[in-house]
């Protein structure tokens, strides 16, 4: 026999910053909950969410959008947006729920403006994003930190937006923190 997959109907909501609420929500009391301990780096808050509610309200999934300037190969800068901060609540993992939220993210990006989505991610995802049509950048990735620029020590990774949309070749300065 077959397995079958309950499907919940959720409802997408776009919303600004996360409150400490729904953060906590999300998190779960998990004191690393996007795997970037040891990273030493300072991450920057997104302006936007695209979240997922069930059908009383709970918060169940949530990505963060912003708009972001980058150089590649040293050429004049140009906007990206920035998808970060991907993360199911608890209880709700495993249940196809990041798809969804992501999903649901790069409709919003693509009517934003910038051709280009950008995220990054610990190995033990990418995977997921190589399915949404996201490819990783192989060049170096420096990030604005409050000391001066620092290196991404996980994966970077881009996606078109719009068709024909491509990764120039080079090494790569996002010039805000990490999202």
């Amino acid at each position: 026999m077959g397995r079958f997959a309950i499907v919940r109907v959720v409802e997408v909501v776009e919303h600004g910053p996360l409150t400490d609420a729904q953060r906590a929500a999300l998190e779960g009391g998990e004191e690393h909950p996007f795997g970037t301990e040891g990273t030493e780096l300072y991450w920057r808050p997104r302006e936007r969410h695209v979240m997922l509610r069930d059908d009383d309200g709970r918060l169940l999934a949530s990505t963060g959008l912003l708009v972001v300037e980058v150089s590649v190969g040293g050429a004049e800068a140009f906007e990206v947006v920035g998808l970060g901060g991907v993360i199911v609540a608890p209880g709700h993992r495993g249940e196809g729920l990041a798809r969804v939220v992501l999903e649901a993210a790069l409709e919003r990006a693509a009517t934003i403006g910038p051709d280009l989505a950008m995220l990054f991610c610990r190995d033990g995802v990418a995977g997921l994003y190589r399915k949404l049509g996201f490819e990783r950048v192989e060049a170096p990735i420096r990030v604005l930190q409050p000391s001066g620029s620092a290196l991404v020590p996980v994966n970077t990774m881009w996606r078109p937006l719009v068709d024909g949309a491509a990764w120039p070749p080079g090494a790569v300065l996002v010039q805000s923190e990490p999202f």
